[in-house]
């Protein structure tokens, strides 16, 4: 059986919490921060969970993750 290749933009974007659950980053963090008020800015800082329907797919192409 051949290994599965990682796909290596995802795994550059996810990484896995201590109970496996996928974490990621918040968007709309990159640019025109002008209008966004402190608030939102600070919020989009956080790390957040990966919801149940998107993780399904997420952990088929990050096999090791």
């Amino acid at each position: 059986m051949p290994k599965v290749k990682t796909s290596r933009a995802a795994a550059k974007r996810f990484k896995a919490s201590g109970t496996g659950k996928l974490i990621r980053n918040k968007a709309y963090k990159s640019h025109i921060l002008t209008k966004k008020s402190t608030k939102r800015k600070r919020n989009l800082r956080k790390d957040i969970v990966t919801d149940q329907t998107n993780a399904k797919v997420m952990k088929k192409i990050l096999p090791y993750l």
